[in-house]
């Protein structure tokens, strides 16, 4: 299994829903080391609102690390429209760094 989930053009209310399918069902899927975070890969997003960002900040609800890499210039822009910087941060995220702590 890859530790890469690959996220759709358009991220937003009206595909999220989709989206969140598939990520949890790929979620289930992995089998890595329980340390090694998970890549969601948002290069190709061309589209993402508030719908988009929430399942993306959901991801802080798992017990694993994870990490959006390739963060597209429509991911960047939304989450510094939203006060969600820390989902771009460079170091794996976690429950207390999603909710804005240390």
């Amino acid at each position: 299994m890859s530790d890469r989930f690959e996220l759709p053009s358009e991220l937003t209310i009206y595909g999220a829903l989709a989206a969140q399918e598939t990520l949890l069902a790929w979620a289930r899927e992995q089998d890595g080391a329980a340390g090694t975070p998970w890549q969601v890969s948002a290069r190709d997003v061309v589209e993402v609102d508030g719908a988009g960002l929430q399942l993306l900040a959901s991801l802080a609800n798992s017990a694993r690390p994870w990490l959006v890499v390739e963060p597209s210039a429509a991911v960047v822009d939304a989450c510094r429209l939203f006060g969600l910087e820390a989902l771009l941060d460079p170091g794996p995220v976690t429950a207390v760094a999603a909710r804005g702590g240390a």
